[in-house]
């Protein structure tokens, strides 16, 4: 098996994400995620959160609506401009992204070409010359651009009601609230609005696990500022290595990690300039997070089309209608490439040792305890340890199997520590803990444990 063939495999043995409706022969690209994979997902937006919104005194967080006014996305040009250029296998029908189908042709021939945003017109030149077919080796239909956004009505007679979208991006909740956070908080330029959130694209994917989702998880912030007054370059780099750092604070290989700023043609409608801090999957550098300048793009056309001023008024009575820089980044793609990025095989002992090396404070679970075998005196002093160190986050009890098996299965659910009640615990005091990474073990004092583990998950 390849990397993301083991992921996937340990991802659902160990109750991290699990195909959606699976008993029903699932459905192409959708993903539930487990009580490990919650866990670690929530882990991971709570110190997004922390960083990003509760320790500044400049952003401030909100949660808007899945479905939103329909005008609220034709003034976002979202329902003219939101879409991929597809192409599909002339015999079987199959439909694919021509971007990504081109990009692929190039990278087995060992260059590295970027086509996203050109035109279909310009796509099919491109198939045509370099004589590209379908997965399946067949040939391609003409590339047509086909609208993401997902339709639903509003309403309960069938066919009758209003068109409405489920939200293709959580920016415009941001942007419609811009006026009612001035009205009620009276922040001061720069400042920030901030969610976390589901989006949805109708788009065809290619399967590769939680990267690419029909329905996903963004976190992401405007971040208003006044042109006149501020450097949007400055801002924008200030900003770059912010997203550099939270990197590192959930434990990213910064060797697989590199900027790649958006060319000309590759910039979405309302962007002047967009990086994307991309990641190495196995399948090549591909976006993680991204950071945009939408000029106040966004506020003036909701201006214009709601009528409703979207200005920022200062002190003396002047105005502005303050532009943005967009940090964005995909919380559910992001998980795909911790447990990538944790995965770890080891040899030990004859046996290969899968173990999953999350940094400490995004871990699912923090610390194992687990009674040497299954006796009262044992068990209920586990059970009393475990109490004792709630405070760390979760920490489970495991008395199945022995205790060499439950420490493989720790390993493969990424416990940082693992604690061993066994006799002599009831004598001395003392457990054995055991280090996940180095699987070094060491007795420590019962009365001494919380002080020992807390500087751990810090």
């Amino acid at each position: 098996m390849d990397l993301i063939e083991k992921v996937v495999d340990v991802s659902k043995r160990r109750g991290f994400i699990f195909p959606s409706s699976e008993i029903y022969g699932g459905m192409a690209n959708t993903y539930d995620f487990g009580p490990y994979g919650t866990s670690l997902k929530e882990n991971i937006r709570r110190i997004w959160w922390n960083k990003f919104v509760e320790d500044r005194e400049d952003i401030y967080g909100i949660d808007s609506s899945i479905i939103i006014n329909p005008k609220v996305w034709e003034a976002s040009g979202h329902i003219a401009n939101f879409g991929d250029v597809m192409v599909e296998d002339v015999k079987n029908h199959k439909r694919y992204r021509a971007d990504h189908l081109i990009e692929e042709h190039f990278e087995k021939k060992g260059e590295n070409i970027k086509v996203d945003g050109k035109t279909p017109e310009e796509l099919n030149e491109i198939i045509v010359s370099e004589k590209i077919k379908s997965p399946d080796g067949n040939d391609l239909s003409k590339a047509r651009k086909f609208n993401l956004l997902f339709r639903t009505e509003i309403g309960i007679i069938e066919g009758e009601g209003a068109t409405a979208y489920l939200r293709g991006e959580i920016a415009q909740g941001l942007f419609i609230n811009f006026k009612n956070i001035l009205d009620s908080i009276h922040p001061k330029l720069p400042f920030g609005i901030a969610q976390t959130g589901k989006a949805f694209r109708n788009e065809i994917t290619k399967g590769q696990f939680t990267f690419r989702t029909l329905e996903f998880d963004l976190m992401e912030f405007e971040y208003f500022f006044d042109p006149e007054t501020d450097d949007w370059n400055k801002l924008f780099d200030d900003w770059k290595v912010k997203m550099d750092e939270f990197t590192k604070e959930i434990g990213l290989d910064s060797t697989k990690l590199r900027w790649r700023a958006h060319e000309e043609f590759e910039l979405s409608h309302y962007s002047k300039r967009t990086e994307d801090l991309e990641y190495e999957f196995p399948w090549g550098f591909k976006e993680m997070f991204g950071i945009a300048y939408r000029t106040n793009f966004d506020l003036l056309n909701h201006e214009k089309n709601s009528g409703v001023s979207q200005s920022y008024t200062y002190p003396d009575g002047k105005k502005v209608v303050p532009h943005v820089i967009e940090p964005t980044f995909g919380l559910s793609r992001l998980v795909t490439i911790v447990l990538m990025n944790a995965f770890t095989e080891e040899e030990v002992e004859g046996e290969t040792r899968i173990v999953l090396k999350f940094n400490p404070q995004i871990a699912p679970v923090k610390v194992a305890v687990l009674p040497l075998i299954k006796k009262e005196e044992l068990t209920s002093l586990s059970r009393a340890i475990q109490a004792s160190l709630k405070s760390l986050g979760v920490i489970v009890y495991d008395e199945t199997a022995s205790i060499g098996k439950r420490y493989r299965k720790q390993d493969e659910i990424g416990t940082p520590y693992c604690i061993t009640v066994d006799f002599d615990s009831l004598e001395d005091k003392k457990v054995t803990i055991r280090d996940r990474d180095t699987m070094k073990q060491e007795r420590i004092e019962i009365s001494k444990l919380l002080d020992f583990l807390a500087p751990k998950f810090q």
